[in-house]
């Protein structure tokens, strides 16, 4: 039923597309861009849903208040605090080695503002982990969810963040303008 309805509203009622050629396997990280706006978090959630998956995404903390807290915890959300020196990617990467299933989903700009400057910590991740990295990109000029292309990390992050990076250099997020894969 919450499948049904989900493809309804992305599908019928808001028009997206998906153009998705890479297979889900049990372990990746999904690497998200661009993210310009919250309504990235809504979309996803409608996306996983409708395609009968679910998928944990990281936030920033201050997300976490109130009722919220709770209900991002339910749909997947894992707090960072940005402000704090943490193992995150290293505890990451060791809960995904443990797991038969791991899924997570990261916005390399790691915020919603201009940022040539994109985390890495997606890409140590999948290194630590050996997952592979599924490239999706969100096009809300062409209401397209797009996903053509999955990188295992080779070791030589410079090389693989820049192939990266060119993936997404012709999508264009919500605001356009808040997104950028900077000087290559």
């Amino acid at each position: 039923m919450v499948k049904k309805l989900c493809r309804w509203i992305l599908y019928r009622l808001w028009g997206w597309k998906i153009d998705v050629t890479v297979d889900r396997p049990n372990k990746y990280i999904l690497c998200l861009a661009p993210h310009t706006t919250n309504w990235d978090l809504l979309l996803g959630e409608l996306y996983a849903h409708a395609e009968g998956f679910q998928c944990q995404f990281l936030m920033k903390k201050e997300w976490f208040f109130g009722p919220l807290g709770p209900f991002f915890r339910k749909i997947g959300g894992i707090p960072v605090w940005r402000s704090k020196h943490t193992s995150m990617t290293e505890n990451l990467a060791a809960i995904a080695k443990d797991s038969k299933s791991f899924h997570l989903c990261i916005t390399p700009e790691g915020t919603r503002s201009l940022n040539p400057n994109w985390k890495k910590g997606f890409y140590v991740i999948a290194q630590k982990a050996e997952l592979p990295i599924l490239l999706y990109g969100v096009d809300y000029e062409k209401r397209i969810i797009r996903c053509t292309r999955s990188i295992t990390p080779s070791g030589d992050i410079d090389k693989d963040m820049r192939d990266i990076k060119l993936y997404y250099k012709d999508f264009k997020g919500k605001y356009p303008e808040k997104f950028t894969i900077g000087e290559l």
